[in-house]
């Protein structure tokens, strides 16, 4: 029964939990599939996608893209639209046919597999409830359509609304539903015959931001009491950073990056993974030596700024720096090391927060965000100093050139 965690999926999120989860799993586009990490080539690994790639003539919807997924793991594809993310889970549930690779589901190919047989629940924005049918005859479909016997739907259905707390609508008919409900009742019976795997699309895009805060905590703590394996699609760093174990980055029909969200967001391999997850200012700078012979950056203005990070770039060339607006301080006196002198071009109030654009010398602005109330946040066109320590100085590799 649902309810109950002493099921299979108990039994997956007690393993995983001995895993490092912060153990890279992902193979670059294109790769051989013998790069795939032999470490978790066990029972560890819940789904295998290998080479996986989709085209419509000349077109890459997905390129060539190969990664695992554990069990119990909630796995979120992240991206702007049109990065490969909805492709590829919907090539994952059997509702795209791919141009090559191969889908393992529990060690077996389901490449060639129906949707239908794949034992995966899916969940989508628009719900695609049944409107002529009761919400606990919504949630029983699937279970209908496997022969289960009558007794054990109406326990599972039962046990499946008491824990998206919907008991009390059994009967009811889905135009009878807020949108956070019918939400629900789409989780519901995706999650009642226990499948091996649950996707989610967007589950939350055509809500109010209220009910998405709201709807994100509970699925957190579903997923947390089920120990479901979930791959979960958004274009929304919040939904991300907030519900993921793992977060998988993708741009221009591949994955960019795959790591936890603290590592996602401290380190991340690109100025395009740092741009897209929270705010940051990202400048180009030339590897050099500072006044004590240290290896360091040094700014178009002319700065120079010590890093904890030096392992991150080679001797020489050029690098692009990531300054996190949040890790940015304002210092009291003149500038020293890994401190800049400049004005407050501009002060947004945002309520909780404050945001400063700071403009320095040869043109480079910075934007510093601070804690609303804080004493001595500086006026418009007043002068200031700005710090920032040499651990949040994150060097980043130039973006390669388009095309």
């Amino acid at each position: 029964m649902i309810a109950s965690t002493s099921g299979c999926w108990a039994d997956h999120a007690m393993r995983v939990s001995v895993l490092d989860a912060h153990a890279p799993l992902v193979v670059a586009p294109g790769r051989d599939a013998e790069a795939l990490p032999r470490l978790l080539m066990s029972d560890s690994v819940k789904l295998e996608v290998v080479g996986l790639a989709k085209r419509y003539g000349s077109a890459h919807a997905l390129e060539p893209t190969s990664l695992e997924v554990r069990r119990g793991e909630f796995l979120t594809l992240l991206g702007p639209s049109g990065s490969g993310k909805t492709t590829l889970l919907m090539m994952i549930a059997g509702l795209i046919e791919p141009s090559e690779g191969r889908i393992r589901l529990d060690g077996a190919d389901i490449t060639d597999l129906p949707a239908y047989r794949r034992d995966i629940g899916v969940i989508f924005q628009n719900y695609a409830l049944f409107p002529h049918l009761t919400v606990f005859e919504n949630v029983a479909f699937p279970l209908r359509m496997r022969r289960r016997p009558e007794d054990e739907i109406r326990t599972a259905v039962h046990d499946t609304l008491r824990l998206v707390r919907l008991p009390h609508l059994a009967e009811r008919l889905p135009r009878e539903l807020s949108g956070g409900q019918q939400q629900r009742v789409a989780f519901a019976r995706a999650i009642v015959f226990e499948p091996a795997l649950v996707l989610m699309d967007e589950p939350l895009g055509a809500l109010d931001k209220k009910l998405r805060d709201e709807l994100k905590l509970e699925i957190r703590k579903l997923h947390k009491e089920l120990g479901a394996t979930v791959i979960y699609v958004t274009h929304d760093q919040d939904e991300a950073m907030l519900l993921s174990d793992r977060i998988c980055l993708m741009d221009r029909a591949r994955i960019v990056q795959i790591d936890s969200p603290p590592t996602l967001y401290r380190f991340p391999n690109s100025p395009f993974a740092a741009d897209f997850i929270g705010e940051s200012n990202l400048i180009p700078a030339e590897i050099a030596a500072g006044p004590d012979g240290q290896r360091g950056l040094r700014l178009p203005s002319g700065h120079f700024l010590a890093t904890s990070h030096s392992d991150r770039f080679s001797t020489s060339g050029r690098v692009t720096v990531l300054l996190r607006p949040e890790r940015l301080q304002f210092a009291p006196g003149s500038a020293g090391q890994n401190e800049f002198c400049g004005e407050a071009a501009s002060v947004t109030d945002l309520g909780g927060t404050v945001s400063v654009l700071v403009k320095l010398a040869g043109g480079l602005q910075l934007k510093v965000v601070g804690l609303g109330g804080t004493p001595g946040l500086p006026k418009p066109g007043e002068s200031l100093v700005i710090r920032v320590a040499p651990e949040d100085v994150v060097p980043l590799p130039n973006p390669e050139p388009e095309g």
